[in-house]
């Protein structure tokens, strides 16, 4: 049953594997970064505005510069 399942289309288990890192994860890292980025309080509203952009033109490269430059500029929480 397995066997019949991955050959459908010519498809096997490397060809699976293969596909998921080059699209699930960038796609689960792009809907992270989309998540974290709308639950968030920014210094200054424009750059919210600014790294949506970013995240949604550049979707592999915006997510990394957004997980790199972009959680730097969110407004601490305080917790008390």
């Amino acid at each position: 049953m397995i066997h019949s399942l991955l050959f459908i289309g010519g498809i096997g288990l490397l060809e699976l594997f293969i596909l998921l890192i080059f699209l699930a994860l960038p796609a689960l890292l792009w809907l992270w970064a989309i998540i974290d980025l709308l639950t968030s309080r920014f210094k200054d509203s424009t750059n919210k505005l600014i790294w949506a952009i970013i995240i949604i033109f550049l979707p592999v490269l915006g997510c990394i510069l957004y997980l790199l430059i972009g959680r730097g500029q969110k407004v601490k929480p305080d917790y008390q």
